[in-house]
């Protein structure tokens, strides 16, 4: 949902992803994710059917530490070892982790997981959100993670359904197709990633897990519960202008430049009727 140890661009997730141009805004995006997006978050640990608190946990594909932070808080015992491809991301994750006083918690390890895989010792629960469809060969990285876990250990998947929806249905852009159009061309620049929207629970299968749980989760967060919303949605398709403004028309590159334009009336930050809409989809899974 989370950045990533991989080499691939983000673009749709925050782009999740996870793949570092501009890089400040990217760190933005993932910060802002972590914040509008928190309740979803603490859910799907809540939901996780652990049998004992996990002592020891990776967050792979950490990016600036959405996970790694609820991590820490529903587990007050546990220590968190972040990877990440980004040294950028990973600087913020560690900044963040002074800011909270769980500097002692946290291990950073910058790595590619499609290169030599890291020393992550022997984890109680390994953690990856919006991470493992970017990868060139997830399958290698699903069995990597069956034998570092523990004998018991559990292994939690987080995908995205693609790049989240920021404006009502009945909007005067939407209303006119943009949104639909905008996310065509990013559906369209995500066909280099083969992965992306895979049913990761007969991967998990076989690479040696077994399947725990699986669920989906619709996220509606609107921007009367917080004024982040403007601001994620802003830099959401600031990110998106430079993904995939040359597949635009000339018509719908002005309009959306319309909404990320600060003197604009249509300006994304300052309108009330934003929503983020968008789904998850979890599966968990335990090495025998």
């Amino acid at each position: 949902m989370n950045s990533t140890a991989q080499p691939a661009d983000r673009s749709h997730d925050h782009g999740h992803h996870h793949h570092h141009q501009g890089g400040e805004n990217q760190v933005e995006i993932l910060d802002l994710d972590a914040e509008v997006l928190a309740e979803y978050t603490a859910s799907i640990i809540e939901w996780l059917p652990t049998q004992t608190s996990p002592r020891q946990i990776v967050d792979l594909g950490s990016g600036t530490g959405a996970g790694t932070f609820a991590l820490l808080q529903h587990f007050p015992e546990a220590h968190v070892t972040a990877v990440d491809s980004s040294i950028d991301h990973l600087r913020r994750l560690q900044e963040k982790a002074c800011e909270r006083g769980v500097s002692d918690r946290v291990r950073t390890v910058q790595a590619d997981l499609d290169a030599a895989w890291p020393e992550l010792g022997s984890p109680d629960l390994v953690w990856s959100s919006a991470a493992l469809h970017h990868l060139a060969d997830p399958d290698r990285t699903l069995r990597q993670v069956h034998d570092t876990l523990a004998p018991g250990g559990q292994f939690a998947v987080i995908e995205l359904a693609g790049f989240p929806r920021f404006l009502p249905d009945d909007a005067p852009e939407n209303r006119l197709g943009l949104e639909v159009r905008i996310h065509a061309a990013v559906d369209r620049r995500a066909e280099q990633m083969p992965h992306r929207g895979a049913d990761w629970g007969p991967k998990l299968t076989a690479a040696g897990f077994t399947v725990t749980g699986e669920r989906t989760i619709d996220v509606q967060f609107d921007a009367a519960r917080s004024e982040s919303v403007g601001r994620y949605a802003l830099a959401g398709l600031r990110r998106l202008r430079e993904a995939v403004a040359e597949a635009l028309s000339a018509e719908d590159r002005d309009a959306l430049d319309q909404l990320i334009d600060a003197e604009s009336p249509q300006y994304i930050a300052h309108r009330a009727d934003l929503a983020v809409r968008t789904q998850r989809f979890v599966w968990a899974a335990r090495r025998a």
